[in-house]
């Protein structure tokens, strides 16, 4: 006769993971549905930010190529606003612009074909050197400030989320127990469902974490590795203007 009692609770005791999570308390389910939010919203961030810095990564390699293969300063610039989307072209179009704010103009043209016409070569200044390399500086902050956003969420995300998920693990584990002192009985019966329930919330803060903190480690590093072909560029171009454009 018990083993039929405990048989027929068991059955009605569904250890199915959407019962479950329909059986919910109302405090487990806004975890839930929490990290259900925070889970797709880092989604979103990955697969923008591959898609961006993928594409970052691709044209820098061919507005590099472009650079150095260029016999004129002017036709790097059209190039470059042909391919807004590398950091690389917008550090040389900061530069070029505060260049071009520098050159004096000259009627016959340039003995330098590297520079455009009707421009001659600066003075030897280092307040005009200092302002190209602040106008780069001021470029390269912005750039990398615009690739980093929306990454600090990963991290959020990844530090927050199983602890929001603990949170709701212990809170359906209060119930369990409260559910026990009520039956007057610890049989797996009762108690396995509402332990079930209640870990949920931790793997699924788990199943948002992971990712996320993946994810950020990764951006990070192809971010700096940007960061550090932008600085090796300032260099490049600061050596071309002390080369073709200072007297």
């Amino acid at each position: 006769m018990l083993a039929i009692t405990l048989a027929d609770a068991a059955k009605g005791s569904s250890m199915d993971i959407v019962q479950l999570l329909g059986r919910a308390s109302g405090i487990v389910m806004a975890v839930l549905i929490l990290l259900g939010l925070l889970s797709l919203v880092s989604w979103y961030i990955i697969v923008y930010k591959w898609v961006a810095l993928s594409r970052a990564n691709s044209e820098g390699e061919r507005f590099l190529e472009a650079f150095w293969r260029a016999k004129r300063i002017d036709e790097i610039y059209q190039t470059a606003q042909q391919m807004p989307h590398t950091p690389l072209s917008q550090l040389f179009v900061a530069g070029y612009t505060e260049l071009s704010k520098l050159l004096p103009s000259d009627n016959p043209g340039t003995a330098d074909p590297y520079r455009p016409q009707g421009q001659s070569a600066m003075r030897d200044s280092l307040g005009d050197l200092e302002a190209i390399e602040r106008a780069l500086h001021r470029a390269h902050v912005k750039t990398v400030t615009q690739m980093e956003s929306l990454v600090p969420f990963l991290a959020t995300t990844g530090s927050s989320a199983p602890f929001i998920g603990l949170f709701g693990t212990v809170w359906g584990i209060m119930n369990s127990f409260r559910a026990i002192a009520a039956q007057k009985s610890a049989s797996l019966v009762y108690v396995a469902p509402g332990m079930a329930e209640a870990l949920i919330a931790t793997a699924i803060g788990l199943m948002a974490a992971i990712p996320a903190v993946m994810a950020y480690n990764y951006f990070v590093r192809r971010i700096r590795v940007l960061s550090n072909d932008m600085e090796s560029f300032e260099k490049d171009f600061l050596n071309i203007v002390r080369r073709h454009f200072l007297k």
